[in-house]
């Protein structure tokens, strides 16, 4: 659970630490994470503020979460990474392919209308399709850093926009062994169940 991240020919992070480059030239993670949490939290309301029946949950939309949200902090915010990543015995998509892969995913997405046409069958479908997108963002994992919050900060956005409210995701150490289902064998089942869980009219 707490392994860190290898990456091939990246030098985003200060020598001999996890700890990314910043703006602020913060060198301590905890006050680092803190201030990244506040941030996000921010993201939150004035997304959810500029939520609309036009909104498009695309591929620009996508980065525009991840570089507003963190663009006070970093200077590579909203740029997709070009590089390889992996973390313990998940490898990510590999950097020459994120590009590729992220315009796949959201070509599918917009086919069923940003989830709209889930929307008047039961959750459980709703929840299955979720967790089906969400696990392909997960394995692509496009950013530098900070992917999982702005993957779940994007289908809380969805799940708003389609008349529920933000998704509880439960304990984190359940989420985080959900999502390496789907990294290493391509399994949405405990994310479907999680999601299933959090959502709520």
């Amino acid at each position: 659970m707490s392994s860190k991240y290898r990456l091939d020919n990246s030098s985003i992070y200060i020598p001999g630490t996890s700890i990314p480059y910043n703006k602020l030239g913060i060198e301590d993670s905890e006050t680092l994470h803190l201030l990244e949490g506040e941030l996000l939290k921010e993201a939150y309301s004035i997304f959810y503020d500029e939520l609309t029946d036009e909104t498009k949950f695309d591929e620009s939309y996508l980065k525009s979460l991840h570089r507003r949200t963190f663009e006070a902090l970093y200077e590579w915010a909203g740029e997709y990474r070009p590089f390889n990543m992996s973390k313990g015995e998940s490898r990510f998509c590999q950097g020459a392919y994120v590009a590729s892969e992220s315009k796949r995913i959201f070509k599918e997405l917009e086919k069923v209308g940003w989830l709209r046409e889930f929307n008047d069958r039961n959750s459980e479908e709703f929840a299955k399709m979720i967790a089906y997108f969400q696990g392909e963002l997960i394995a692509l994992h496009p950013f530098y850093e900070l992917n999982g919050r702005i993957v779940r900060l994007f289908f809380d956005m969805i799940a708003l926009y389609n008349g529920y409210e933000a998704i509880d995701y439960g304990k984190p150490e359940e989420y985080i062994k959900a999502s390496i289902a789907c990294v290493q064998y391509a399994d949405t089942e405990k994310l479907t169940e999680i999601i299933r869980r959090g959502l709520k009219r």
